[in-house]
């Protein structure tokens, strides 16, 4: 909330509709999923059908048009929904198109680092027509070779370091011609509970589906689970064997094989990689999403219906999830089986981040009874999930922003602040301005509000610190500093709606029966 017994800026709760939101979204969900992708003509989205475009002699056809490409990749969408079980037997014509190889380059990041050939985006597109035929022909001769990823890290907010593989830029280039590709027929079989790194999805998506889920079904405890080294563990050979559930193209089987055999190369030497797939890869997170839909996504899915006694709501985003429960013998034994099912495929559970929680509508006040104390929290993308009450007395799920990872971005702030301490004012007073837009277009939910003007209220702060160390005839007062932040610093407002209210747009807006 803004204030003390006052309503967030921005954002007026609606009426309430008597639907239930969440059995709605997920209906809906799994009814549009796909359709997103056919409406969205800015990018290569729709394939050819089972029945793949006519080749003469190996070679593609003639050059494609942009609504070529679109007709071609929905012509595969519509296959796949049609046909669960069918297999693609000839799409690698459609990768190696030079304008999806065009589309999959101007996709690209133009500052994004440079791979192991340091390559760079603006140097490749000095002479791009030619590059891209160059690659098309080798893609469609199979002579292109991938190469090994640069391996980096960056620091993450419990103190340690993640490690990022950056890929060739051709690698990149083809790799996202791949993914859209494949996107076609992967969306017509994810699930409805699956947000993570797909088309027309995002984390604001799974938060509110999470929430509403929690608030408006029989949810009284939840399974918080994390996947030990997820992108670093997953089975080189389960997951082709996933692919070839769906793709009986040997040339895409045999490119994505390439890329997982690729190795890493760090400090001037290369690593072969036997299992997992490499962070910062263009094709890493369809995959990944791959492997969790047929490791956890089908085997949950089929374990709601057929072995819960109670309500279960699933909520993933790649390799987070959050599953809940209405009965806690439930989520006891849902977690064990969930073991032994990723024992199976070579993944395992944290067994110091995965617990069983009792959260809901009811959990205060059973747990006041017991004398237990408050109901625990728990993280999902970035906020801490608390039970709490409206003015009124209702029961809502409050997100606030983790504070471990607002402290570490305060303090990455304070360093590079330090190296713009003699920057002119105006240039730090915009970088800043942002970096603040930046955090609120994520963390700006709902009864965030203190969280989002305590980072302001920092920044600002750390600000002051470091003016008043440019020079040493004094500090930067309060009453100037007011007024330079005033000037730079924006104001945080919720830019995101409440959770329910963004379902009931859904319903408003995108009539699910067409």
């Amino acid at each position: 909330m803004n204030e003390s017994g006052k309503s967030d800026k921005s954002v007026v709760p609606m009426k309430s509709a008597k639907i239930d939101y969440w059995e709605f979204h997920q209906w809906y969900v799994e009814r549009m999923k796909g359709r997103d992708l056919a409406k969205d003509k800015g990018e290569d989205q729709i394939p050819a059908s089972a029945e793949p475009a006519k080749q003469v002699d190996g070679t593609q056809s003639p050059v494609a048009t942009s609504e070529d490409l679109h007709s071609a990749l929905d012509r595969i969408r519509q296959a796949a929904c049609r046909d669960k079980e069918l297999k693609f037997t000839s799409l690698w014509h459609h990768v190696y198109n030079v304008d999806r190889l065009r589309e999959a380059y101007r996709a690209c990041k133009h500052d994004a680092a440079a791979g192991v050939d340091g390559q760079t985006w603006r140097a490749y597109g000095e002479k791009l027509e030619s590059n891209l035929h160059n690659l098309s022909d080798r893609l469609a001769r199979g002579t292109y070779q991938a190469r090994p990823v640069k391996r980096v890290y960056i620091p993450k907010a419990d103190g340690k370091q993640r490690p990022i593989g950056i890929p060739v830029l051709e690698d990149k280039i083809v790799q996202r011609a791949t993914v859209k590709v494949l996107n076609a027929i992967c969306e017509a079989d994810f699930l409805g509970f699956s947000y993570g790194f797909r088309p027309g999805r995002s984390a604001h998506m799974a938060l509110d589906a999470l929430a509403v889920g929690i608030q408006t079904k029989k949810v009284s405890w939840l399974l918080d689970a994390d996947i030990r080294g997820f992108f670093d563990t997953l089975s080189h050979e389960w997951l082709v064997k996933f692919v070839e559930h769906r793709i009986a193209d040997n040339r895409v089987v045999r490119h994505i094989q390439k890329w997982l055999n690729a190795g890493v190369m760090e400090e001037g030497k290369r690593t072969q990689q036997e299992e997992g797939t490499p962070q910062g890869g263009s094709i890493s997170p369809l995959l990944a999403n791959l492997y969790l839909h047929y490791v956890f996504d089908l085997w949950a899915d089929q374990w709601r219906k057929t072995r819960a006694c109670g309500d279960v709501i699933i909520v993933r985003y790649a390799d987070d999830f959050v599953v809940g429960f209405q009965h806690e013998s439930d989520a006891r034994r849902f977690l064990e089986e969930l073991r032994e099912r990723f024992r199976s495929f070579n993944l395992e559970l944290h067994a110091d981040k995965t617990r069983v929680i009792e959260f809901g509508r009811f959990a205060a006040e059973r747990r006041e009874r017991r004398g237990e104390g408050k109901p625990m929290t728990f993280n999902f993308l970035g906020f801490t999930h608390v039970c709490d009450k409206t003015r009124q007395g209702k029961f809502i799920v409050l997100r606030q922003t983790i504070a471990k990872r607002m402290h570490a971005k305060l303090k990455e702030l304070n360093k590079s602040l330090r190296r713009r301490m003699h920057w002119p004012l105006c240039d730090v007073g915009r970088w800043l301005g942002q970096v603040l837009r930046g955090h609120y277009q994520y963390f700006a939910v709902p009864r965030n509000y203190p969280a989002l003007n305590l980072f302001r209220d920092r920044v600002r702060r750390l600000w002051q610190r470091v003016l008043s160390r440019r020079s040493q005839k004094g500090r930067i007062g309060e009453g100037a500093m007011s007024c330079i932040a005033a000037r730079w610093l924006p104001s945080p407002r919720i830019c995101h709606p409440y959770p329910e209210a963004r379902l009931r747009v859904m319903i408003q807006g995108k009539s699910p029966v067409r």
